[in-house]
């Protein structure tokens, strides 16, 4: 070989060997601890880099161009947001996996992180699993088996090819009034934190020692969010988004306790709350989430704001968005959900980083929260949907999980006009009985808000399920004449010689602000319905309700009344309880007023006067 030919070879090969080590890069290596993994990759991101990862934008903006341009972190499905009607579970797998092929083709080649409200079940997707809401489960008293329900919701929701949830609310409801109560387990803090187990579900058991840290354990867990932080059920009057007035004892004592326990469980999010406190908008409290989450809880996880959150730090909101960035972002936001306005976002806050209004440290700090949550949970190594879970969305386990579920969250109220002559369990052979009420046949009402749709829909063409009266008719001997009328006149119940009648009626669907209601009253014709079948038939009235109602009026007209709250898809549970194939045996966990005027009225007041006082349910046993 001629002295040039060398000459050229040697520099061929140390291009080699220097292309060899410019290939191994630190961040994509798992076996390196994931603290190395996140200082690697944070030295090398850029600006835009950084605000990209940032960013939380709706999936309808988020097309191919503007992942990659925008380097975009993260993206969302808001309440009822498919990529189409009724999509399966390859079909949600693909349009994710399109987007992450977006995020992946990017200079560094960091995954967004997909999330998705899954509140009770993995609600937004057409044939899942719909679970009671927590208002049910909170009367189920058993941890146990919300931890079991978080582990089914996290393989649905990984059947689809989503990794993240915004889950759970650990609200505590403190008034009736407010639009979201159904999304809280209970009034009392200590029902709250026990429940927090479905964060264990959810996300996986933290391993001993690493109590504190975000975890998630593998691909067939998602990671939790817990919300809304902090006292978003307390606010005056029940007002959704509204002024939570309470002292630091009772915001510590009363709202502040879940979120010790969900921390210690390795959550790995944690959404601000919409509402203020004293005055002050939470996603502006640099003390709340600054000061006490992250420097004294030592949340190690990202913390995110809700929808569109920091416009609303202004009234009217995005009055002077440049103040909102500021704001949130200096309050220790870490991850901005803005779904529409992501390029005047990006925008300003890079022109504030620019001129060190707000620190490049606080945009560090943003950046490696959220890359240790994607590096933790194993999103680099497994970007993508694992196909062979598309069977476990609305899978019959789960089904049968559901159904559990609702027979536990059942509170018995009234069982009789007198003690000694109790109506349940009632005898499935009959010769004749009645069904009545809007909400016997229409699993829309029954799974309530936040089901397929943002506010849910009434009616039977939405997703797939058991309705309460199909669940009686497959549950009473097959000899037993099933009459149903959604509202019978007197004519037909005076001469239909019923043994017996189920009415089942209650509140539509409805969710957040949609919710919020200062009268709390059975939505017509549901009250006439009730007077007309039980002035002449031996009655059981079930309530389906996001809350308690006013029930005092017709409580004398029934023989047994039962808070089935919203119990989701499989209706199946409330006739197994029914007719004593199981007993009763839900408490409640809300106090159940008399009327609107106590309000608020919880457990442990000066003046508590209830109709119902908390932890009140009758039992009843199963027939051999």
């Amino acid at each position: 070989m001629g002295s040039l030919h060398k000459a050229t070879f040697v520099l061929l090969m140390l291009c080699l060997s220097a292309l060899g080590r410019a290939e191994y890069l630190k961040y994509k290596d798992p076996n390196q601890p994931v603290g190395a993994r996140i200082k690697d990759l944070l030295g090398r991101m850029t600006l835009a880099e950084k605000i990209g990862q940032m960013t939380q934008i709706e999936r309808v903006n988020a097309t191919a161009e503007v992942l990659s341009k925008y380097f975009i972190g993260s993206v969302l499905s808001s309440g009822g947001s498919p990529p189409f009607p009724r999509a399966s579970a390859e079909d949600w797998a693909s349009m994710v996996d399109e987007m992450q092929r977006a995020a992946l083709s990017t200079r560094l080649g960091i995954p967004m992180i997909y999330g998705i409200d899954a509140v009770h079940g993995h609600n937004n997707v057409y044939k899942a699993t719909i679970f009671p809401h927590n208002v049910g489960l909170g009367a189920t008293r058993d941890p146990m088996l919300v931890k079991r329900i978080g582990e089914a919701t996290a393989l649905e929701v990984r059947a689809t090819g989503i990794p993240y949830v915004f889950a759970p609310c650990i609200a505590v409801c403190r008034d009736p009034r407010w639009g979201r109560c159904y999304e809280s387990y209970s009034e009392d803090p200590n029902i709250v934190r026990s429940m927090t187990t479905i964060i264990s579900g959810l996300q996986g058991d933290v391993p001993s020692g690493s109590e504190g840290r975000p975890y998630v354990g593998g691909s067939k867990k998602v990671a939790a969010c817990a919300k809304h932080y902090v006292g978003d059920g307390g606010t005056f009057m029940g007002i959704n988004e509204g002024n939570t007035i309470i002292d630091n004892h009772g915001m510590m004592t009363i709202h502040m306790p879940a979120y010790y326990n969900s921390i210690i469980r390795g959550v790995s999010t944690i959404m601000v709350s919409f509402n203020s406190w004293n005055g002050k908008k939470m996603h502006a409290n640099h003390y709340l989430i600054t000061d006490f989450l992250k420097n004294k809880l030592k949340f190690r996880g990202f913390v995110i704001s809700d929808w569109q959150g920091i416009d609303k730090i202004t009234t009217p909101p995005h009055l002077n968005y440049s103040y909102s960035i500021e704001a949130g972002i200096g309050a220790g936001i870490d991850m901005i959900m803005v779904p529409f306005g992501y390029t005047e976002f990006i925008d300003d806050l890079t022109s504030q980083v620019e001129k060190n209004i707000i620190p490049m440290s606080r945009i560090d700090d943003a950046v490696y929260r959220i890359l240790r949550v994607k590096f933790t949970m194993g999103l680099f190594e497994n970007p993508y949907a694992d196909r062979s879970l598309v069977g476990e969305l609305g899978k019959q386990e789960h089904r049968e999980l559901a159904r559990e579920a609702v027979r536990k969250s059942l509170v018995l109220l009234k069982n009789g006009k007198h003690a000694s002559t109790p109506l349940l369990p009632l005898p499935k052979k009959a010769g004749k009985i009645l069904v009545a009420g809007s909400h016997a046949d229409n699993l829309g009402n029954q799974c309530g808000g936040w089901t397929i749709e943002w506010q849910g829909d009434t009616g039977n063409n939405k997703t797939v399920g058991t309705t309460i009266l199909s669940a009686i008719k497959s549950t009473v001997d097959p000899s037993t004449r099933v009459v149903f009328s959604v509202n019978p006149d007197s004519t037909v119940v005076e001469n239909g010689k019923y043994d017996y009648a189920i009415v089942v009626v209650g509140e539509a669907p409805y969710a957040e602000t949609f919710g919020d209601n200062l009268n709390l009253t059975i939505p017509a014709p549901g009250p006439s319905v009730v007077q007309t079948v039980c002035k002449k038939i031996n009655c059981v009235v079930v309530l389906i309700s996001g809350r308690p109602l006013v029930v005092e009026p017709y409580i004398g007209a029934t023989d047994a009344l039962v808070a089935a709250w919203l119990p989701g898809t499989e209706g199946q549970g409330v006739a197994d309880v029914l007719f004593g194939n199981y007993g009763f045996s839900g408490k409640l966990a809300r106090t159940w007023f008399k009327s609107v005027d106590q309000l608020p009225m919880n457990v442990g007041d000066k003046h508590y006067d209830p109709l119902f006082p908390f932890g009140f349910g009758l039992t009843t046993e199963a027939k051999k």
